[in-house]
């Protein structure tokens, strides 16, 4: 919700810049069943059934990024994806040190107010001995605010991607 809502924000800001949010439609992506496929399977493990299938669960979550991979590999010459499969690849390399899982910073998830059932399988959680922690979700929006939640590193990187690149491909001033 919280990325959602920055993305709608950097889309809101390409009329404000002299953008044409029109050329967006012009823009064909190769492949576009592998972004669809991750994002449905995301959805799956994430939302959908998250108090099912543990091993199961981290390895589909970690096959997303497969998916989402070979999609920014075929569409290499859209601008700005290299720096999305940059912020992606922080994220990737956070996941796979700690098992399938986003490692969260216990104070991040207090001031945030983000609960975690036990037992059930989530894609970001505290970890009792977390490796490349800096990487994880150390950031928060505190719960007082309606999008609260943890973000990391990647996930900045994921939203400036974006920036850059819908102001370039609907040449607003910023690009």
């Amino acid at each position: 919700m919280l990325i959602g809502l920055a993305l709608l924000l950097c889309l809101a800001s390409v009329p404000c810049a002299g953008g044409r949010l029109g050329a967006l439609a012009e823009l064909r992506f190769r492949a576009p069943g592998l972004a669809l496929a991750a994002i449905a399977v995301q959805v799956l493990v994430i939302s959908v059934a998250p108090g099912s299938g543990g091993t199961a669960h981290r390895i589909a979550h970690l096959g997303t990024y497969g998916l989402i991979g070979a999609f920014l590999w075929a569409n290499r010459h859209v601008p700005y994806l290299w720096l999305v499969a940059i912020g992606g690849g922080l994220n990737l390399v956070a996941i796979i040190a700690n098992g399938g899982v986003m490692p969260a910073d216990p104070g991040a998830l207090a001031a945030a107010g983000v609960q975690q059932p036990a037992g059930e399988f989530a894609n970001s959680m505290a970890l009792a001995h977390p490796r490349l922690s800096f990487l994880g979700d150390v950031f928060a929006v505190p719960s007082s605010w309606p999008v609260s939640n943890v973000f990391s590193v990647g996930d900045v990187v994921l939203v400036v991607a974006a920036l850059l690149a819908l102001h370039r491909l609907c040449g607003s001033r910023l690009a």
